[in-house]
């Protein structure tokens, strides 16, 4: 089955087999290809780096997210790309300091990965064809921060998601941006609680326009749910807290969290996706193929997908075996706050083990661009 674009969303199926003497020949480059024209299921790459999204394109990539950590990876493997533009805008901005310089840097990085993504855009009048790129993890706290930041992202490139944070604040701006127009990308985000929350204060902002005659039609809302980084918090806490379990169990953690948020999703009709990211496993792929949701793939997965033999169909309502869930419930109760929509209230995001371990990562990745940046603006004498 092949899927036809028609207008923005609607989507029809037709029949399209090649044959080679009585023998079926595949029409598609790879697994993933594959998802992506016959699923509702989306690929973003998880990169803005220029060669690992041109493939990610060739394969059926619809999109492309970022993060700090990721853009520090992109400027040390490409720095001979980059070193020239630096020390550029080092000069072109005499008085900027360091945060102003790898702001613009991480811009200009975001538009050159955009411009590949903007065909799809425009095909699909917004509702791909999208970049996520992340406002400073160190506002996790400060709502208005984020949505100026959202804000000024938006201005500088048009086919954008922004991400924002699932913390108390965090929710607060994903409602505030949607408002001003600007479609989003939550992230550092684990649990159906968090995604709950976005999906409820995208509404609130998507419904706030409406009222107002605004345009609504063309934004794309997404909410990650790092399912790899939920598994991680359960094996971090299996280890510090001495608890026996079926090691396999462990690696549906945030398979679990991921379905039973689609389910409320379906359920309760919100205009927002999910998305899964942060891939430890073949699961945070395969479980989630047939599902009107968006599967965010590091280049590295993505090449061991296309070179596997696990299959394209339809699992996203397989439901995870209860026997997993009985027992990861009983023995975690942050697994309980994770998979149960009320486990947590928004003020609790914050402290969550997962978001307190990934804000820290992101913040790091962010101070070590910075120190990139002092590097070249002030290079250390005692080096040669």
């Amino acid at each position: 089955m092949v899927w036809l674009e028609q207008g923005i969303s609607d989507r029809t199926p037709i029949t399209e087999t090649k044959t080679n003497g009585g023998h079926k020949m595949s029409k598609f480059k790879s697994p993933l290809h594959e998802m992506s024209e016959t699923t509702p299921t989306d690929y973003w790459n998880d990169s803005s780096a220029i060669a690992e999204l041109e493939y990610g394109i060739e394969h059926g990539a619809v999109g492309a997210t970022t993060n700090p950590v990721i853009v520090v990876d992109v400027l040390k493997k490409d720095f001979g790309s980059w070193e020239g533009r630096i020390r550029e805008i080092i000069t072109e901005m005499p008085t900027a300091s360091e945060d102003d310089i790898a702001w613009q840097l991480i811009d200009e990085m975001a538009v050159k990965a955009a411009k590949l993504l903007e065909p799809t855009f425009k095909a699909t009048k917004g509702k791909k064809g999208r970049l996520s790129m992340q406002t400073n993890a160190k506002f996790y706290r400060n709502a208005e921060a984020m949505v100026e930041q959202a804000k000024h992202f938006a201005e500088v490139i048009p086919n954008l998601n922004v991400k924002m944070p699932v913390t108390a604040a965090g929710v607060k701006a994903i409602e505030e941006a949607t408002y001003h127009g600007v479609s989003v990308n939550a992230t550092v985000s684990f649990t159906v609680p968090q995604a709950i929350a976005v999906a409820d204060a995208v509404e609130r902002g998507l419904k706030r326009r409406e009222a107002e005659g605004l345009d609504v039609e063309s934004m794309a809302p997404v909410c990650t749910i790092m399912v790899g980084r939920t598994d991680d918090w359960i094996k971090v806490v299996a280890n510090k807290e001495n608890i026996i379990t079926n090691p396999d169990y462990l690696e549906w953690a945030g398979v679990a969290v991921f379905k039973n948020a689609y389910r409320l999703y379906q359920e309760r009709g919100y205009r927002t996706r999910l998305l899964a990211a942060a891939y430890r496993n073949h699961y945070h792929w395969s479980e989630f193929i047939g599902g009107d949701v968006v599967c965010t793939i590091p280049a590295k997965w993505a090449k061991r997908f296309n070179g596997s033999d696990v299959t394209v169909e339809n699992r996203i309502d397989n439901p995870v075996d209860p026997a997993i869930i009985r027992e990861l419930s009983a023995r975690f109760k942050d697994f309980r706050r994770a998979y149960e929509p009320d486990g947590m209230t928004p003020e609790e995001f914050d402290s969550y083990g997962a978001t307190v371990r990934t804000l820290r990562q992101f913040i790091g990745g962010y101070a070590e661009l910075c120190q990139i940046v002092r590097d070249m603006m002030i290079p250390n004498p005692d080096k040669s």
